[in-house]
């Protein structure tokens, strides 16, 4: 693949909003392909400072349910609708890879630049699901950042999520929008 072919492919990158993605998810092999693309991030210090958890089939409604119960306890006066939301949110695409940062606090790599590394991979899952066929949206919200949900997923008290990746087989295809200009954003510094 020539370089105009590749930097085109990079330009033509976009999110495929989650609810609009359905079957067929990919396969195991697949999945497995995209993560080997995906790891392939800056990585200082080679500390791996990321994982994946997988959500697929009946384990994305049990999670909503989760979620359902979660937002209630929350807020309970939350409207039913905000309730359904949460219940409905990974019901969508048939596979979210949730991405994780496992953080080494102290370490001579900053914090900072681990959770970055993981940052890294969602990106390149993104671009690797779309190179692949596939459609896929980076969402995170409230989700991500509540510590029960965390000791639910099962993670460990020096990791966080990062981002879930919905993955799935778009059912439109997504329409360009405004990209900022790179030239209106480069500033050349001057001692």
């Amino acid at each position: 693949m020539s370089d105009t072919c590749i930097l085109q492919a990079l330009d033509q990158r976009r999110s495929s909003p989650s609810r609009l993605l359905g079957a067929p998810a990919p396969d195991d092999a697949t999945v497995l392909r995209m993560l080997q693309s995906a790891v392939r991030v800056p990585d200082h210090g080679k500390l791996v400072p990321f994982r994946f958890l997988r959500l697929q089939g009946d384990a994305r409604h049990a999670l909503g349910e989760f979620l359902a119960r979660r937002s209630r306890e929350r807020d309970p006066q939350a409207l039913e609708a905000v309730v359904e939301k949460d219940r409905l949110r990974f019901s969508h695409a048939p596979l979210i890879i949730t991405v994780i940062a496992r953080l080494q606090p102290g370490h001579k790599i900053p914090e900072q630049e681990q959770l970055l590394s993981a940052g890294c991979v969602c990106f390149a899952l993104l671009q690797a699901a779309q190179a692949c066929g596939f459609g896929a949206q980076w969402l995170t919200a409230w989700v991500a950042y509540d510590p029960e949900v965390k000791r639910h997923l099962g993670l460990a008290e020096d990791e966080h999520i990062v981002g879930f990746i919905h993955i799935g087989t778009p059912r439109m295809e997504m329409p360009e929008r405004e990209r900022p200009d790179p030239a209106a954003l480069l500033q050349d510094w001057q001692p």
